[in-house]
């Protein structure tokens, strides 16, 4: 037998040579092989072989095929099939069949299968393609071949799967990455819903007021809570402006207002939010606040302050220890929840209010529930660093609206008395006179030396309602008609004409304006609101003429003159107008934190202080030029 390409088969045996080269053993060669067993076959078994014998294939000259022609052909008709195959594969794919309906992220997997598939074929192709002439046929170097297809087997077809896997793994992670924006989205839009149905349940106040500068103001922060709101869903929460709840006089104080909110919102609501026109209110972070708390018991929630010494706009109260008492500062918003709400306003119809004076509101709200702070509550400026965690802020910059009004627009009357012509007039030439174009001093005595006016009323030691109304015929018909605003101060107020002059660009002159720190009398029950004398009134010309024009004076020339202008503004439906950067008392009768976010106008009182170092270091720039020519500064937690 000749060398040629079933070396394989050869190992195998000689039957399976022999059917590799296309014959059947001869007769002999099967009988040598039974002699060689030890047997011989039967004369039937060699009849019936000789009847099933099959004749042999041509000879390969006479037009047959040799083994390795036979090998080669087969390998040839293998690679038409698969190419037959592949181009099926394609014509079915143009047609949209039904073998080709797979998702699209799975065909680079079976692709890569195929081509596995057919590495395998093509590995054992050797076994009936033809060899190379001078192959051996020895039987191990049968075996090195076959171990050698193996391995390709084994190192190949890891390669190829782990490739098809990773596509298929990769396409359904694709996959899984679309759906989880899905996902998100979904569970934002459920968090957005929920925080718009917790909103819905906050009733806004706004401690707005009525004059045009302070409604607009009140009006731009409405707007913006509700934007917020719009951006969390459909319902809207209430946002109500105190100046439009006409139905009481003393509507600032809250107290008045607990019946109505109680009727109205006690069911259906879950907080009441206070704040003032320049609070700053994130929306979503003030709902997850008050979501700490439950909705269900009764809390007063706010920006704690304290009193560090007992002082009179407080009634001395807690004298012994006056930092036990926490009260919220408006400026950073305050919460009642509504169980609260409702029991206030059960208490306030069997108990009257106890004061008849409103001086200190912030304070005097405090005198009931304890107040838990909220650090979330902040009078921080909207701009400042440390806002990250607030729900709230607040602007705490002097309002200016244009350019100050002129020095000669400002006219200043300073009332006075013989007695201390000596000791307060030269504080006031020492400090803020120079900033003033228009002054005058009215006194029950002519000075020249300051100079002094008398007005020909007697100085009384209750109340100077006589000099005041005194002051304002004087105001009306002695000045220009072009000096459109009046300041009335006593000899120991302490004020900035500079920043009077930036913060009264913000209103009208044309409308009746009566401007300063806003105190309340028998609200509780009728009564009237009025500015406190001591931290300086201001006027438009406007105002007095309406004033002067109805028949309202004072009832006595001791009246407290400031009580009575409030009085006789009620009678004619003009509202005062307050602004918290007018103080009735000196620096350190408020809290620290409470000043820290106001550029105060002015304060009263020299008593137990430096008076031209309070004004230098709260009303004046941090350093001004001394009588020495020296730069001084001084430290407010000096004072």
């Amino acid at each position: 037998m000749g060398k040629g390409s079933c070396v394989y088969w050869d190992y195998l045996g000689q039957d399976a040579h022999s059917r590799c080269r296309g014959r059947r053993p001869s007769r002999d060669e099967r009988a040598g092989r039974a002699g060689s067993r030890g047997s011989a076959a039967s004369p039937a078994a060699a009849a019936r072989g000789r009847r099933g014998r099959r004749a042999p294939p041509p000879a390969a000259g006479a037009g047959g095929r040799s083994c390795r022609e036979e090998g080669t052909g087969r390998r040839q008709q293998q690679q038409h099939q698969e190419e037959e195959e592949e181009k099926g594969g394609q014509a079915g794919g143009d047609r949209g069949t039904a073998t080709s309906r797979r998702p699209l992220a799975r065909a680079p997997a079976a692709e890569a299968g195929s081509r596995a598939h057919r590495a395998l074929r093509l590995l054992a192709a050797p076994c009936g393609s033809a060899a190379p002439a001078k192959m051996s046929r020895e039987p191990g170097y049968s075996r090195w071949l076959l171990f050698a297809a193996c391995a390709h087997l084994v190192f190949l077809l890891p390669p190829l799967r782990a490739r098809a896997f990773a596509v298929s793994v990769v396409s359904e992670g694709a996959e899984d990455e679309t759906e989880l924006p899905v996902l998100q989205n979904s569970e934002k839009s459920r968090t957005i819903s929920k925080i718009g149905r917790e909103l819905k349940g906050i009733v806004f106040v706004i401690q707005s007021q009525s004059n045009s500068f302070h409604s607009k103001r009140a009006e731009d922060l409405k707007s913006d809570i509700l934007k917020q709101a719009v951006d969390l869903g459909k319902e809207l929460p209430t946002v109500l402006l105190i100046h439009q709840i006409d139905r009481h006089e003393g509507a600032w104080t809250i107290l008045p207002l607990m019946t109505d909110f109680s009727v109205t919102y006690g069911r259906n609501s879950s907080w009441i939010f206070f704040c003032e026109e320049d609070t700053r209110i994130q929306v979503v972070k003030l709902v997850e606040t008050l979501r700490r708390f439950d909705k269900s018991k009764e809390w007063f929630l706010g920006k704690a302050l304290y009193d560090e010494e007992s002082t009179i706009i407080h009634h001395y109260a807690f004298a012994e220890n006056p930092t036990v008492f926490k009260f919220p500062d408006f400026a950073a918003g305050w919460a009642l929840s509504i169980p609260l709400v409702n029991k206030l306003a059960k208490k306030l119809k069997s108990e009257p209010l106890k004061s008849d004076f409103t001086i200190d509101l912030k304070h005097e709200k405090g005198e009931g529930p304890h107040l838990t702070p909220v650090p979330e509550f902040c009078t921080d400026d909207v701009n400042s660093y440390k806002v990250d965690h607030c729900a709230t802020t607040f602007i705490n910059f002097l309002p200016l609206c244009g350019e100050p009004v002129n020095k000669e627009d400002v006219f200043v009357a300073v009332k006075t008395c013989r007695k201390f012509h000596g000791d307060r007039i030269p504080v006031v030439k020492q400090t803020w006179e120079r900033e003033a174009a228009l002054i005058e001093y009215y006194s029950d005595y002519a000075d020249i030396s300051i100079p002094t006016i008398d007005l020909g009323i007697p100085n009384t030691d209750r109340g100077h309602c006589g000099k005041t109304f005194a002051i304002l015929e004087r105001f009306l018909n002695h000045t220009s008609p072009g000096t459109p605003w009046l300041v009335v101060v006593d000899d120991d107020t302490l004020i900035s004409i500079l920043r009077l002059r930036k913060l009264l660009s913000c209103y009208d002159p044309n409308e009746p304006v009566f401007l300063g720190e806003r105190y309340g009398y028998g609200l509780g029950t009728g009564g009237y609101s009025y500015i406190t004398g001591g931290g300086g009134m201001v006027f438009s010309r406007t105002a007095v003429q309406k004033l002067l024009a109805s028949k309202c004076r004072c009832y006595s020339m001791d009246a407290p003159d400031d009580m009575v202008l409030g009085m006789c503004f009620s009678g004619l439906g003009i509202p005062i107008t307050h602004s918290p950067l007018f103080h009735q008392a000196r620096p350190m009768d408020y809290p620290k934190d409470y000043l820290s976010h106001q550029i105060p106008v002015s304060f009263h009182k020299h008593w137990n202080i430096d008076p031209v170092k309070v004004y230098f270091t709260w009303l004046a720039p941090n350093t001004e030029e001394s009588s020495s020519g020296k730069k001084v500064g001084y430290s407010r937690e000096d004072l």
